[in-house]
């Protein structure tokens, strides 16, 4: 439609198919998914991996993360200690105009919008209105629930909390579907 169009013609849109290369082949490398979802860093100890999304600086380390190389949500030693975060906090910081960032992942049928590393809300009141119209605004397009991220659990150092945490850009993750983990349908 010309209104598409329009849109498409007046802005710029910026897509990274894939933040976890390493981290996802091997997910999927025996033909069988694992359901891992850290990168394949190694750690001190002889663990592997650091999982990306709590590894970002704003609210880094303060809930629903793991000190612990080998849990599923190792944090890092350090916020953005790894290559991936750091590319994506200097691409993200290259420009001065993201009014948007959206983060996609799986699984859940979910839209979620800031904070995950507290149960407060978003405090500034415009802010937070932003973030639940258009979290629900967009539900209405795919019937996925639009929720703050940490009515789902607690993670502290992930990507839309420091987008909209250190650069106020309105943020989403869109959990994708399926709605239950597809190893267990």
């Amino acid at each position: 439609t010309p209104q598409i169009v329009n849109l498409l013609e007046t802005r710029e849109i910026h897509i990274l198919p894939m933040v976890n290369p390493d981290g996802a082949e091997y997910d999927v490398s025996t033909g069988s998914y694992k359901l891992w979802r850290k990168n394949r860093s190694t750690n001190s100890g002889g663990t592997m991996g650091t999982d990306l999304n709590r590894n970002y600086g704003f609210g880094w380390g303060t809930g629903g993360s793991s000190t612990n190389g080998s849990s599923d949500v190792f944090m890092g030693t350090k916020a953005f200690s790894e290559p991936e975060t750091q590319s994506i906090k200097a691409y993200v910081e290259s420009f001065t105009n993201i009014s948007v960032l959206l983060s996609f992942h799986t699984f859940s049928e979910l839209i979620l919008y800031p904070w995950g590393h507290k149960y407060e809300s978003i405090s500034d009141a415009n802010d937070l209105k932003v973030h639940e119209t258009m979290a629900r605004t967009m539900a209405t397009w795919n019937g996925y629930t639009p929720q703050q991220s940490s009515d789902l659990y607690i993670a502290s150092g992930d990507t839309t909390d420091w987008s909209y945490g250190e650069h106020r850009i309105i943020s989403f993750t869109f959990e994708l579907d399926p709605k239950s983990s597809f190893m267990n349908q």
